[in-house]
């Protein structure tokens, strides 16, 4: 504890020798840094999170699966916050529109099943400063993305409507979309809760970003 305590003070004072200019040199060469950083890493989790997207449980037949492709985008979210995760969101949201748009009807379903559905989960970047930012974004960005689907599911899909699902006698389309949308994502949120805090346990301080906030000191 003494000898790195040492070594931080005596980093500070000779610091404190260098020329301004060289310090904002440094600033700027750091911040560049992490840019790039965050953008290397943004493309890596986008890329494991559409590979995922392709494990699925089950699949319903007018759309929504049963995964984890999510969870590679929270824990960005988690790890950079609110504007890189979102950016990383609206890039997941176009490659699943194009890998994945089969179950699209018209442009409202484009707009609403994909690009608004998969970028809302960008929100998540909402919670990475809280200990628990992976957890408590993981559920905030799935009801963010039931949400959208809850909307377009009665609005659009509502003509397709069955008599009877799971059962039960449907009476509205927006009875039936609750029913529908949130089937499959009740336990897409589950098991990316359960595997966010498994990964939180193996590699929290990659999660809280505790390297990042090193670097950019």
């Amino acid at each position: 504890m003494l000898s790195k305590a040492a070594g931080s003070i005596s980093r500070g004072f000779f610091t404190s020798l260098l020329p301004m200019e060289e310090l904002e040199e440094r600033k700027m060469k750091s911040k560049s840094h992490l840019k790039l950083r965050a953008l290397c890493e943004g493309a890596v989790m986008v890329a494991l999170a559409q590979v995922l997207s392709y494990v699925k449980l089950f699949e319903l037949p007018q759309g929504g699966s049963v995964g984890i492709g999510m969870l590679p985008i929270f824990i960005y979210c988690a790890r950079w916050g609110f504007g890189p995760g979102m950016l990383a969101s609206v890039v997941y949201s176009f490659l699943q529109l194009m890998f994945d748009g089969g179950f699209a009807i018209g442009w409202q379903s484009v707009l609403g099943d994909y690009i608004i559905a998969y970028s809302v989960l960008g929100v998540a970047g909402l919670f990475h400063k809280n200990k628990y930012g992976l957890l408590i974004g993981t559920a905030v960005g799935c009801a963010a993305r039931f949400l959208v689907h809850y909307i377009v599911g009665a609005t659009v899909w509502g003509e397709y409507m069955p008599d009877t699902f799971f059962g039960m006698t449907m009476t509205t389309p927006w009875f039936y979309s609750a029913l529908y949308n949130g089937s499959y994502m009740l336990i897409d949120m589950i098991f990316c809760l359960l595997l966010g805090w498994l990964a939180y346990t193996l590699i929290g301080k990659y999660i809280r970003g505790e390297d990042i906030e090193a670097l950019s000191k």
